[in-house]
């Protein structure tokens, strides 16, 4: 049951079956900018560790953004407990804001445009009460650069080497991506205040670990080669990135959130049009895209095992 009812929550991200890379954003029905899950608490602290730990490789800020943090802060807690009113809460006494998170049971007084009433930056403050990865573009000189942002779970990328980069720069190591670079970034361009995005990416990863950056890769990247036909259905796990963008009003600034989502193979096969149609989409993926995707290596015992599920099923 408790596999079902996860299945039911996990945000599923094809529609067709071959995939390529494409801008597959749509208007949100719900505007929202995060999402709470029933692993809310875990992933939480799971930040709370890596920033502690690792606080350079998961938090960066140019001095320019801080209006543009002010506002990050301000539209994830409107929507936290607009969203989510019986979790969190936000009393406002002028400049003096109490904010409070019911689910960990914190308070946090702070005086709203002063960096010196909170321990740490705006962005990296509200990002440890969200699961979502925090990204903070802003725009310059006809062109859009990742000025800011709280990353603890990045999918193989390192926040502090892209940290000022413009958008085609940050895009140029993804193999055949190329003829898009030019299309999105005018569509980030346009972003309107009032409209967000939102799209889903994936991946798959040798293991359950969401801090894979690249920074960690030879601690995580060895599970790779570990891969075999009799561990890859548990082994073996789906990531979903559940990714929003949202125009800020006053800044001009865009935030872009990253919430990740993980499912081993076997569960995530429980549900056969599922099955079916991500079979299709792994046969025929290119090389050059199952390559940047860190696939190759155990492509064929992924195969091999939808190919058992599939059969068991009579399919």
């Amino acid at each position: 049951m408790k596999s079902l009812d996860h299945l039911a929550h996990f945000p599923y991200p094809f529609k067709d079956d071959t995939y390529r890379y494409s801008n597959n954003s749509v208007l949100l029905n719900q505007p929202c900018s995060v999402d709470i899950t029933n692993t809310y608490e875990k992933e939480v602290f799971l930040k709370r560790e890596l920033l502690t730990e690792h606080h350079e490789r998961c938090f960066q800020s140019l001095p320019h953004t801080m209006r543009a943090q002010w506002e990050v802060v301000d539209l994830v807690i409107d929507h936290l407990v607009t969203y989510f009113p019986t979790k969190f809460s936000i009393d406002k006494a002028g400049e003096q804001w109490t904010f409070r998170n019911v689910l960990l049971d914190e308070t946090v007084t702070f005086t709203f445009g002063d960096c010196s009433s909170l321990s740490v930056e705006p962005l990296d403050f509200i990002g440890r009460h969200v699961q979502e990865d925090l990204l903070l573009m802003m725009e310059r000189d006809g062109d859009l650069y990742l000025d800011a942002g709280q990353l603890c779970f990045p999918s193989n990328w390192s926040l502090t080497f892209n940290v000022g980069m413009d958008f085609k720069t940050i895009h140029k190591p993804i193999p055949g991506f190329a003829p898009l670079d030019d299309r999105i970034l005018t569509f980030l361009m346009q972003l309107e205040v009032g409209s967000p995005w939102g799209r889903k990416n994936w991946g798959l990863m040798a293991g359950d670990r969401l801090d894979t950056s690249l920074e960690t890769f030879n601690d995580w990247g060895k599970g790779r080669k570990k891969v075999t036909k009799d561990n890859v259905g548990e082994f073996v796990h789906l990531r979903v990135e559940v990714q929003k963008l949202f125009r800020l009003p006053r800044t001009g600034g865009i935030l872009f959130t990253i919430h990740s989502h993980i499912m081993p193979l076997y569960q995530f096969v429980m549900k056969k049009e599922w099955l079916q149609q991500f079979n299709e989409i792994m046969q025929e993926l290119p090389p050059h895209i199952v390559d940047y995707k860190g696939i190759t290596s155990y492509r064929e015992p992924v195969l091999q095992y939808l190919k058992e599920q599939l059969e068991s099923r009579g399919v």
